[in-house]
C-alpha cells in the first residue's frame, strides 16, 4: 500500500528545531530520489532520499495521539514523535511529567507549581499506576504498593543533568513516603528523614552556571519500613563529593552553600569573627543568589541539625571547622631563597589554629615543609610556594571531605532505629552524563557511573518486555539493543583505565588532571597535628585514619610519595591503605549496583528544558541531547522493535466496533470478533499478535486502524449530513409556502379594512369640528371671567395686609421696650449683690484667720496632747483586742496547736510591751511627741476617709452593677427585637438577606470549630483508653484478678459532671444561675468563682485518683477477702468526703458568725445548721436501729434448739424468709464495720496530715510576724507607727473583702441548705416508712406493685443498684439492632429515660449519675467495638439523639414543652436539672455522627471513581483511546474491581433505609447525605483534575448523565432541600465545561459566567487536560486558555487545586420532640429486662 494514500505528514531533520513537520504533496514511488514536501510555513521543500539505505522520513502520528500521558501509546515510536509529544505537553498543557514505559520523564519548569500539596499526595495514595496523570507521587505510590504487596525492596533511580531537578524530585518522593508511611510511634522519624535534606543541600550543593542549587555529590537514601509498612528509620550513602570546589570555583559559580550561610550569619555573637572576604568564597565572583537568603537558610540548617539530635556543641564544632577551612584559604605565603623555600606569617593562621585547637608552630612548620623517608634515614625538605599552595588546598579539601563524611555518619545515627527492618525503599539521586568542553576526572567518574546504571536500565527494560511476551504467550524473538558492556570493561576490567591510573599513582609521574585528582595527596604530618587538636570534634574526623604516607576521605586515594613517620614505632603504610579515588569509587559503585539489582527499580529521568533557567521555555536541541543520553530513546527503540501498541480485547472491541460487521457483532465471543476483524483489515499477520488477554501491534498499525475508523465516521457523517440537509430544505420550502399563503390572506384583509377605516374617519372628522368650535368659544368666556375675579381678589388682599402689618409693628415695639427695661433693672441688682458678697467674704476671712490662730495656740497646749494620746491608746487597745481575738480563733480551729498558739501569743505580748516601753521612754521629748501625734491624727483621718470612700465605692459598685444588669437586659431585649425585626424583614431587601447569610455562616463556622474540638477530644479520649488498656495489660499479674464492680463508674467520674446533692456547694450556684442566662449576662464575679470552683474540683479529683491508685497498689497483695469489700471501702470514702464537706461548711459558718454583725443572718444560718445536724443524727439513729434489729434476728436464729434436724431447723427459721434476711444483714453489718474501720483509719491519716500542714502554715506565719516585728524595732518611732498602721489597714481591708465574700456565700448557701434540708427530711421519712413496714411487708408491697402495673403505669422503670451492669449489658453492650427492629424506634433511649425518671422520682442523685455515666461509657464501648459497622453506628446515633431529646422534652423548661401533651408534662423530671448531661450527650452525638460519616465514606469512596467517572451508563458514548505501558502496570491487581453507578445508588439506598428504619431525625439524615454527596463531588472532581483520559466531551456527557441519576435519587428520597445537590455543583460545572465550545471570546465569557463554583486553577487545569477522543473534536488552544485566565484574574480564589474530601460540615441536632408517652411503651421479653419493674 502506498504511504501517501494513508499518511501525508512526516518529520524531517532541522538544524534549529532538530525535527520539523512537513506534508507530502506528491505521491512517492519506489525509485524516486526525493520527496515533494510543504512545510508548515507553506514553503515548498524537496527532501532528498538515500536510495542505497532506502531511509524515508519518519511518519507523524495522528493529532488524536499527540499529548499522550505515555509515550509508548504513540503509534509511531521514534525520536521526533517523542520530542514533539513532550514539547506539546510541556508548553501547551504545562504538564511536566510524562511516562515513557517504565520511565517517568520530568521536565524542570523553573517555576513553583501547586501540584505537590498534601491533598495531592492523598489523591495519588492508593491509586493504580496509569489511572492518574503522570506524577512523581504516582511512581512513589507504585514503589510503596509493590513493596507492600510483593514484599520486595524497591528503588527509585533519579538521574539527569545538573539543574534538571533531580534533588527536588527525590525530595518530593521522600515527602510522599513520609506522609503515606508515617511512623506509628512518637519518634517522628519521617520528619527527621525530611530534615536531612536541608543539611545535605547546605554542605553538598552549590551554585553552578547551570543550576543555582546543584548537587555536587551522589546519594542513595534507604528508607526502612516495618511489617505494617510504617517508616522506622533511614540510611544514607554518598558518592564522589566534588572536593575541588572547596578551593576553586569557576566564573559565576559559588562554593558550597554552608560557607555563605555561615558568613551571612557573622553578625551573630557566636560568629562575630567571620566576614565575606575569604578567598575560597570569592573566586567565582558571585557570592549571592537571587531570591535566596543565606542567613535564613542557615537558620533552617541549624534547626535541621537540632531536629536530628545534633548537640549545640557539635554544631558549633562543625561551624568552627568550616570557618577554619575559610581562614586556611586566606593564608599569605611569602617566598624565600629564590623560591626554594617559603614562610607563613599571617593572622589567618592564628585563626585557623585557634579554631581547630592545634599548635600554631607545628602547623606553620609542616605547611612549608615535607618529610621524605628512605630506607636509611628521614629528610625534612622545604617546599616551594606552589607546592605549599597545593598542600594547603589538599588539606582544606581533605578536612571538608572528612567533615562531610562525619556529618553523614551522624545523620545516619539519628535516622537509625533498633526496630527490625522488614523492607525498604531506596531513593538514588545521582548525576547524569556530563559533557563539557574540558572534561576532567570528575566527569570521567560520573559518566562511568551512568554507564553502569544505563546497562542495568537496559537489562531491566529488556527483561520486562520478555516477561510481558511470555505472559501473553507471544512468540519471543531476540531484540537487538545497545549493550555498553565493552565500554564498562574498558574502564573497570583488568588493565582497564582505573587499573592503569592506580599503577601510575605509584610512581613519580606528573600529569595535570587525572593523576593529581586520583592521588589526592595530603601529608601525614598535617593530619597528625589535626589529630592532636584540643577541639573534641576535630580528632573524630580522622579517627579512622591510619598512619600512612598520605590519608584520604571516603572515596579518595593516596599520594604518589611514599613517606614514613619520624617515630620508629609506627610502620610504613602497606598496599591495603593506598586505595585511589578511582578504586574507592569503583567499589562503592559495585555495592550500589548490587543493592539496585536486589530491588525492583523505578526510573525518573529529569530533563533540563533550557540553559537560561526560564520558566516553560523548551529548547529542542538541549532536550534531545538529554533524551539520547538518559536512555529514554533507547527504551522507545526497544519497545518499537517488538509490539509497542497493546490493547485488551474489551477495549479494542469498544474502540473499533464501528469497523465490525453486523453479523460479527451478534456473536458472544469478543476475542473471536476481534480476530476476525484484524484478519480482514490487516493482511500481514506479522503486524499483530493475539495474546491471552491482549492484542499486540507493530508500530504504525494503531494509526492505520485510527484512519479506518475516522474514514468510517467521516462516511457516516456525510450520510447523516446529506439526509439532514435534505430534510432541512424540505422543511424550509414548506414553511415558505405556508408563509406566502398567510401573507396573501392578511394583505387582502388589510386593504378592505383600510377602506372601511377611511369612511369612518371622514364622518368622525365632521363631528370633531363641530364639538371643537363650541369648546373653543366656551373656554374664551371662562378665561375672561376668571381673570376678572382674580384681579379683585388680589386688590382686596393687598389693602388688608397693609393694615395688619401696621398693627404688628406697634405690638413688637411694645415688647422690645418691656424686655429692655427689665434687663437694665436686673443688671443693676446683680452689680449691687456682687459688691455685698465681696464685702462679706473679706469679713468672714478675717474672722476665720483669727479663729485659726486661736486653734493653733490651743493645739500646742498639753491638754490637747493628752486628748490625742488617749485616742491613740484606745486605738492600740482595740488593735490588741483584735489580735487576741485572732489568736482565740486559731485556738478554736485546732486544740492540738494551743501550745504553739499560746507561745506565739506570749511572744507577741512581750514584743508589744517592749514597744510600749520604748514609746513611753520617748514621751519626754515634747516636740517629737507633738509631731508624732499630729502624724497619727493625720493617718487616723486618712483611715476614716478611706473607710468612707470604700463604703461609697461599694455602694456605687452595687448601684452600677444593678444599672449594668438593667442596661444589659435592655440591650439584650433590644438586640432580640432587632433580630426578630431583621428576620421578619428578610424578604424586603437583598442586603438584609446577605447579612442573615453571613450570620448563618459565622454560626456554622463556630459550630464547626466546636465540633472539631469535640472530635479532637474524642480522639484524645480514645487514645487515653488505649493507653489505659495497655497499662492494665502490663500491670496485670499472672492469675485471675477480680476488678471492683464500681471501678468503671469511679473512673468515669472525672469525665462527666455529678449532680449529687451532697456536693451541692458551689456547683449548685451554676445550676441556680443557669436559669437566668437567657435573660441577662453572666456576672463577672460569678464567672471567677466558677473558675475557682472548677480548679478546686479538679484538685479534689486528682487527689481522689491518687488515693484510688494508692489503694489499688496496697490492696493488690491482699487476700481475696479484702478484695471482696473493695466496693464498700470506696463507698465509705465517698461518705467521708461528704462529712468533710459538711464540716467545712460548719467551719465557714462559725467563722462567718464571729465576723458578721448581722444577728438575723447569724440566727437563720445557725437554725439551718441545727436542723441539718438533727436530721443527720436522726438518720444515723435509724441506721443503728436497723443494725440492732438485724443482729437480734441473727441471735434468735442461733438460740434455736440444737437437737432438731438440720432440715427442720432450716424450715423453721426460714419459715417467713427471716434466715435469708438475717444472713444478708450479717453480711451488710460486716461490710459496714469494715468500711467504718477503713474510714477511721483514713480519717486519722488525713487528719494528721492536715494538722501537720496547719502546723507548718502557723510556723511560717509566726516567722513572718517575727521578721515584721524585728524590722519594726529597727525603724524610727515615726516609721514604726506608720508601718503598724499600714499593716493594720491592709489586714482590715483583706478581712473586709473576705467578709463580703463570705456574706455572699452565706446568702447563697441559705437557699441551698433549705433545699438540702428538704431532701434529707424526705429521705428520713422514706427510711422510716421502710423500717415500719418490715422486710416481709416490703416483699408483699413489691408483689402488690406487680399487680398494679397494668392499671397505673406512670412511665417509670425501677431497678436495683446491683442490676445496673446487667441493664447496661442487655440494653447497650450486647444489644443487636435487629432485636428491636419490630418495636418502637429508639426503644433503648425511651427505656433509659424511664429508668432515669424513676431515679429522679425517688431523688437518688447517685443513681442518676451512675446510670448516665454507665450509659455513655457503654455506648462508647459498643462503638469502639463496631467502629466499621454502619448499622450499629447509626442505631446508637439515633438512640443517643432520642435520649438527648427526651432529657430536653421532659426537663421542665417551658421552651421545650410547647408541643407536649398534658400527659407528657406529667412525665417531666422533678428534682434534678440534667443540663450538663445534655451537653455531654450532645458531644457524644457529634462523635457518633463523625464516626458514621467515616464508616459511610470508607464504604463509598472506592466506588466513586469507577461508578461516577468511568462507568458508561450510555453505552458506546465514550471511546477508548490507545493506552500505554503504565495502564498495564504491575501495581494493577488482577480481577475487575470496577463499580457501576447502580452499585452506588444501591449503597445509598441501603444507607437511607437503615437510618430511616432506626428512627434517626430527618434533619440529621439530611446532614448525613449532604456530607456524603460532598465527598462524592470532591473525590470525583479531584480524580478528574488529575486524569487526562477522562477530560473529553464524551466523558462530560456521561458524567452529566450520571449526576442526573444522583439528583433523581435525591428527589425520590425528598432530600433535595438538604443541600446535597448544591455540593455537586462543582462537578456539574466541570461536566458542563467539558461539553461547552472552547474557541471564541464569547465562549470564554460563557465559561467564566457559568463556572462560578470552580476556581480559576481548576478551570485552567480542566482546559489543559481536555483531550479529543475523535478527530472531529478540536483541542483547546493556548490563546483561549490565556483569555480565560485574563477574564478570571479578578477572582480571589484559594490557591488549592484539589478539594479537601476530608472536610466535614458542622452538624447540628435540632430539638425534635416525640409524640409517644412513656406509659404506652411496651418492652419486649427478648431484651431480658425482667428485673425492671414498672411503677
Amino acid at each position: 500500500m502506498v504511504a501517501s494514500q494513508l499518511y501525508t505528514l512526516v518529520w524531517i531533520p532541522d538544524p534549529d528545531e532538530v525535527w520539523k513537520s512537513a506534508e507530502i504533496i506528491k505521491d512517492y514511488k519506489e525509485g524516486d530520489k526525493s520527496l515533494q514536501l510543504k512545510l508548515e510555513d507553506e514553503t515548498l521543500y524537496e527532501y532528498p532520499i538515500d536510495l542505497q539505505g532506502n531511509e524515508l522520513p519518519f511518519l507523524r502520528n495522528p493529532d488524536i495521539l499527540v499529548g499522550e500521558n505515555d509515550l509508548t501509546a504513540l503509534s509511531y515510536l521514534h525520536e521526533p514523535a517523542v520530542l514533539h509529544n513532550l514539547k506539546v505537553r510541556f508548553l501547551e498543557s504545562n504538564h511536566i511529567y510524562t511516562y515513557c514505559g517504565i520511565v517517568l520523564v520530568a521536565i524542570n519548569p523553573y517555576e513553583q507549581l501547586p501540584i505537590y500539596e498534601q491533598d495531592v499526595i492523598y489523591a495519588y495514595s492508593g491509586q493504580n499506576m496509569g489511572d492518574m496523570d503522570p506524577h512523581i507521587f504516582a511512581v512513589a505510590e507504585e514503589a510503596y504498593k509493590q513493596m507492600a504487596r510483593d514484599e520486595k525492596n524497591q528503588s527509585i533511580i533519579v538521574s539527569g543533568e545538573s539543574g534538571a531537578g533531580k534533588t527536588v524530585s527525590a525530595k518530593y518522593a521522600m515527602r510522599f513516603f513520609a506522609t503515606v508511611g508515617g511512623s506509628a510511634s512518637e519518634t517522628n522519624i519521617e520528619a527527621k528523614v525530611l530534615a536531612s535534606s536541608p543539611i545535605m543541600e547546605a554542605i553538598g550543593n552549590a551554585k553552578t552556571t547551570r543550576n543555582d542549587n546543584s548537587s555536587r555529590f551522589g546519594k542513595y537514601i534507604q528508607i526502612g519500613f516495618d511489617k505494617r509498612y510504617h517508616i522506622i528509620g533511614a540510611n544514607m550513602r554518598t558518592y564522589l563529593l566534588e572536593k575541588s570546589r572547596v578551593v576553586f570555583q569557576a566564573e559565576d559559580e559559588r562554593n558550597y552553600h554552608i560557607f555563605y550561610q555561615l558568613c551571612a550569619s557573622a553578625s551573630l555573637p557566636e560568629f562575630k569573627d567571620l566576614g565575606l572576604n575569604f578567598f575560597y568564597t570569592s573566586q567565582g565572583g558571585s557570592t549571592s543568589i537571587d531570591g535566596v537568603d543565606d542567613a535564613d537558610d542557615f537558620e533552617k540548617t541549624r534547626h535541621a541539625f537540632t531536629l536530628l539530635g545534633v548537640k549545640e556543641s557539635h554544631q558549633m564544632a562543625i561551624f568552627r571547622i568550616i570557618a577554619a577551612i575559610l581562614h586556611l584559604g586566606n593564608l599569605e605565603i611569602e617566598s624565600e631563597r629564590d623560591g626554594e623555600a617559603c614562610s607563613i606569617e599571617d593572622e589567618h593562621l592564628n585563626h585557623f589554629c585557634g579554631l581547630l585547637g592545634v599548635e600554631q608552630g607545628q602547623m606553620q612548620h609542616w605547611l612549608c615543609h615535607r618529610k621524605l623517608v628512605t630506607t636509611a634515614e628521614t629528610y625534612v625538605k622545604s617546599m616551594s610556594v606552589q607546592q605549599v599552595v597545593n598542600a594547603r588546598n589538599a588539606l582544606a579539601k581533605h578536612i571538608y571531605a572528612q567533615l562531610f563524611g562525619w556529618i553523614v555518619q551522624h545523620i545516619n545515627k539519628a535516622l537509625h532505629t533498633t526496630v527490625k527492618q522488614h523492607s525498604f525503599i531506596g531513593v538514588l539521586d545521582i548525576y547524569g552524563f556530563e559533557t563539557f568542553e574540558v572534561n576532567s576526572f570528575e566527569q570521567f567518574c560520573i559518566n562511568y557511573a551512568n554507564e553502569k546504571l544505563q546497562q542495568q536500565f537496559n537489562s531491566h527494560v529488556f527483561k520486562l518486555e520478555q516477561e510481558e511476551y511470555m505472559k501473553e504467550g507471544i512468540p519471543w524473538t531476540l531484540i537487538d539493543f545497545y549493550d555498553n558492556q565493552p565500554c564498562i570493561d574498558l574502564i573497570e576490567a583488568k588493565l582497564g583505565i582505573l587499573d592503569l591510573l592506580d599503577e601510575e599513582c605509584k610512581v613519580e609521574y606528573q600529569c595535570e588532571g587525572f593523576l593529581e585528582k586520583n592521588r589526592d595527596t595530603v601529608y601525614e604530618e598535617q593530619i597528625n597535628i589535626l589529630k592532636a587538636s584540643k577541639v573534641s570534634a576535630a580528632p573524630d574526623l580522622f579517627q579512622d585514619e591510619k598512619d600512612a604516607a598520605s590519608t584520604t576521605s571516603v572515596g579518595k586515594g593516596t599520594s604518589k610519595i611514599n613517606v614514613r613517620s619520624a617515630r620508629p614505632v609506627i610502620k610504613a603504610a602497606n598496599k591495603e591503605h593506598k586505595k585511589t579515588v578511582g578504586h574507592q569509587f569503583r567499589n562503592s559503585l559495585h555495592l550500589l549496583m548490587e543493592t539496585l539489582n536486589a530491588t525492583t527499580p523505578h526510573y525518573v529521568r529529569c530533563i533540563k528544558p533550557n540553559d537560561e533557567k526560564l520558566p516553560f521555555k523548551f529548547d529542542p536541541k538541549r532536550a534531545v541531547q538529554q533524551l539520547r543520553a538518559c536512555g529514554v530513546l533507547e527504551t522507545i527503540r526497544i519497545s518499537a522493535a517488538g509490539f509497542p501498541s497493546r490493547w485488551t480485547y474489551h477495549d479494542f472491541f469498544n474502540r473499533y466496533r464501528v469497523l465490525m460487521k453486523k453479523r460479527d457483532l451478534s456473536k458472544n465471543d469478543k476475542k473471536q470478533i476481534c480476530q476476525t476483524l484484524l484478519e480482514d483489515l490487516i493482511k500481514d499477520p506479522d503486524k499483530f499478535q493475539f495474546g491471552r488477554t491482549k492484542i499486540f501491534f507493530r508500530a504504525g498499525q494503531v494509526a492505520y486502524l485510527e484512519k479506518l475508523r475516522a474514514d468510517k465516521f467521516r462516511a457516516a457523517t456525510i450520510m447523516i449530513q446529506k439526509t439532514v440537509r435534505g430534510w432541512l430544505q424540505r422543511i424550509k420550502y414548506q414553511r415558505l409556502r405556508r408563509a406566502a399563503i398567510v401573507i396573501q390572506r392578511y394583505a387582502r384583509g388589510h386593504l378592505a379594512r383600510r377602506l372601511a377605516e377611511h369612511l369612518r374617519r371622514t364622518r368622525a372628522a365632521i363631528t370633531l369640528q363641530k364639538q371643537y368650535r363650541m369648546l373653543r368659544i366656551r373656554r374664551a368666556f371662562q378665561r375672561v371671567r376668571k381673570a376678572t375675579v382674580t384681579i379683585q381678589a388680589f386688590a382686596r388682599g393687598m389693602f388688608v395686609r397693609r393694615i395688619y402689618r401696621q398693627v404688628l409693628a406697634e405690638h413688637k415695639a411694645t415688647i422690645l421696650q418691656k424686655y429692655a427695661r427689665g434687663w437694665l433693672a436686673r443688671t443693676r441688682f446683680r452689680r449691687i449683690r456682687g459688691a455685698t458678697i465681696v464685702l462679706q467674704c473679706y469679713y468672714r476671712r478675717r474672722k476665720a484667720r483669727q479663729q485659726l490662730k486661736a486653734l493653733k495656740i490651743e493645739a500646742r497646749s498639753a491638754q490637747h496632747l493628752k486628748k490625742l494620746n488617749i485616742g491613740m491608746e484606745n486605738k492600740v487597745v482595740q488593735l490588741q483586742r483584735k489580735i487576741d481575738e485572732q489568736n482565740k480563733e486559731y485556738k478554736l480551729l485546732n486544740e492540738q496547736l494551743s501550745t504553739l498558739t499560746s507561745a506565739h501569743s506570749s511572744e507577741v505580748e512581750k514584743l508589744k510591751k517592749e514597744l510600749e516601753q520604748y514609746q513611753q521612754s520617748q514621751q519626754g521629748d515634747g516636740n517629737q511627741l507633738v509631731s508624732l501625734r499630729e502624724e497619727m491624727e493625720h493617718l487616723r483621718l486618712e483611715l476614716e476617709k478611706a473607710h468612707g470612700e470604700r463604703k461609697v465605692v461599694e455602694d456605687s459598685y452595687v448601684k452600677e452593677k444593678d444599672l449594668l444588669r438593667k442596661v444589659q437586659n435592655a440591650l439584650l431585649k433590644q438586640e432580640k427585637e432587632e433580630l426578630n425585626s431583621r428576620i421578619l424583614c428578610q424578604s424586603e431587601g437583598k442586603q438584609k438577606a446577605e447579612e442573615n447569610i453571613q450570620m448563618k455562616k459565622e454560626l456554622e463556622e463556630e459550630r464547626s470549630r466546636y465540633q472539631n474540638l469535640i472530635k479532637e477530644y474524642s480522639r484524645l479520649e480514645q487514645r487515653y483508653d488505649n493507653l489505659r488498656d495497655e497499662m492494665t495489660i502490663i500491670k496485670q499479674a499472672p492469675g485471675h484478678r477480680r476488678n471492683p464492680s464500681n471501678q468503671s463508674s469511679l473512673e468515669s467520674d472525672s469525665n462527666y459532671p455529678s449532680i449529687s446533692t451532697s456536693e451541692i456547694g458551689d456547683t449548685e450556684d451554676f445550676l441556680l444561675q443557669e436559669v437566668g442566662t437567657d435573660k441577662a449576662a453572666m456576672d463577672m464575679s460569678l464567672f471567677l468563682k466558677l473558675q475557682k470552683r472548677v480548679r478546686e474540683l479538679e484538685q479534689e479529683r486528682k487527689k481522689l485518683q491518687t488515693q484510688l491508685e494508692k489503694k489499688e497498689q496496697e490492696s493488690f497483695p491482699l487476700q481475696s477477702s479484702e478484695l471482696r469489700y473493695r466496693r464498700q471501702e470506696l463507698e465509705s470514702e465517698n461518705k467521708k468526703l461528704k462529712n468533710e464537706l459538711n464540716e467545712l461548711r460548719k467551719a465557714i459558718a462559725d467563722r462567718a458568725t464571729q465576723n458578721n454583725s448581722s444577728n438575723d443572718v447569724q440566727d437563720s444560718y445557725n437554725l439551718l445548721l441545727n436542723q441539718l445536724k438533727s436530721a443527720n443524727e436522726e438518720l444515723e439513729v435509724r441506721k443503728e436501729e436497723v443494725l440492732i434489729l438485724r443482729s437480734q434476728i441473727m441471735k434468735a436464729a442461733q438460740q434455736k434448739e440444737p437437737g432438731k434436724n438440720t432440715t427442720e431447723d432450716w424450715g423453721y427459721l426460714n419459715e417467713d424468709g427471716e434466715l435469708g434476711l438475717a444472713y444478708q444483714g450479717l453480711k451488710q453489718v460486716a461490710r459496714l464495720l469494715e468500711a467504718q474501720l477503713q474510714d477511721q483509719r483514713r480519717e486519722h491519716e488525713e487528719e494528721v496530715e492536715a494538722l501537720q500542714n496547719q502546723v507548718e502554715a502557723m510556723k511560717e506565719e509566726m516567722e513572718k510576724q517575727q521578721q515584721a516585728f524585728l524590722q519594726t524595732l529597727q525603724l524610727s518611732p515615726e516609721a514604726q507607727v506608720e508601718f503598724g498602721l499600714q499593716q493594720e489597714i491592709t489586714r482590715l481591708t483583706n478581712e473586709n473583702l473576705d467578709l463580703k465574700e463570705m456574706l455572699e456565700k452565706l446568702e447563697k448557701n441559705e437557699k441551698k441548705l433549705k433545699k438540702q434540708l428538704k431532701i434529707y427530711m424526705k429521705k428520713v421519712q422514706d427510711f422510716e416508712g421502710e423500717l415500719g413496714g418490715g422486710t416481709a411487708q416490703h416483699e408483699r408491697n413489691r408483689q402488690v406493685a406487680v399487680q398494679r402495673k397494668e392499671k397505673d403505669f406512670q412511665g417509670m422503670l425501677e431497678y436495683y443498684k446491683e442490676d445496673e451492669p446487667l441493664l447496661i449489658r442487655n440494653l447497650i453492650t450486647d444489644l443487636k439492632p435487629q432485636a428491636v427492629a419490630a418495636t418502637v424506634p429508639c426503644l433503648p433511649a425511651y427505656i433509659l429515660y424511664m429508668c432515669i425518671r424513676h431515679a429522679d422520682y425517688i431523688n437518688d442523685d447517685q443513681k442518676v449519675h451512675s446510670l448516665l455515666t454507665s450509659t455513655i461509657n457503654g455506648i462508647k464501648k459498643v462503638l469502639k467495638k463496631h467502629n466499621d459497622d454502619f448499622e450499629m453506628t447509626s442505631f446508637w446515633l439515633a438512640n443517643t439523639c432520642r435520649l438527648l431529646h427526651c432529657l430536653k422534652q421532659y426537663s421542665g423548661d417551658a421552651g421545650f414543652m410547647t408541643q407536649n401533651t398534658p400527659k407528657q408534662n406529667e412525665h417531666c423530671l422533678k428534682n434534678f436539672d440534667l443540663t450538663e448531661y445534655r451537653q455531654v450527650l450532645s458531644h457524644l452525638s457529634t462523635q457518633i455522627y463523625q464516626q458514621l460519616i467515616k464508616v459511610a465514606e470508607g464504604i463509598l469512596q472506592p466506588m466513586i471513581v469507577s461508578g461516577v467517572l468511568e462507568y458508561e451508563s450510555i453505552q458506546g458514548l465514550s471511546g477508548v483511546k490507545p493506552m500505554g505501558y503504565r495502564n498495564r502496570s504491575s501495581s494493577m491487581e488482577d480481577g475487575d474491581n470496577s463499580y457501576s453507578l447502580e452499585a452506588i445508588v444501591r449503597q445509598l439506598n441501603t444507607f437511607h433505609t437503615t437510618v430511616c428504619e432506626q428512627g434517626l431525625d430527618p434533619e440529621i439524615i439530611q446532614q448525613v447525605f449532604k456530607q456524603l454527596f460532598y465527598m462524592i463531588n470532591a473525590v470525583a472532581l479531584n480524580n478528574l483534575l488529575l486524569r487526562k483520559d477522562v477530560c473529553s466531551w464524551s466523558t462530560g456527557m456521561q458524567l452529566r448523565f450520571n449526576i442526573s441519576q444522583l439528583e433523581e435519587w435525591l428527589r425520590s428520597k425528598n432530600l433535595q432541600q438538604s443541600g446535597a445537590l448544591q455540593t455537586l455543583e462543582p462537578l456539574i460545572q466541570a461536566a458542563q465545561l467539558l461539553q461547552l465550545k472552547k474557541k471564541t471570546a464569547e465562549d470564554a465569557e460563557a465559561i467564566c459566567s457559568l463556572c462560578t463554583a470552580l476556581t480559576t486553577q481548576q478551570i485552567v487545569k480542566i482546559l489543559n487536560l481536555y483531550t479529543p477522543v475523535n478527530e472531529f473534536e478540536e483541542r483547546v488552544t493556548v490563546a483561549f486558555i490565556r483569555d480565560i485566565q485574563t477574564h478570571l484574574q479578578e477572582r480571589n480564589d484559594p490557591p488549592q487545586l484539589l478539594l479537601d474530601f476530608k472536610h466535614m460540615f458542622p452538624v447540628s441536632f435540632p430539638f425534635n420532640p416525640s409524640s409517644i408517652t412513656m406509659d404506652t411503651i411496651h418492652i419486649p421479653a427478648s431484651l431480658d429486662l425482667e428485673f425492671l419493674n414498672k411503677v
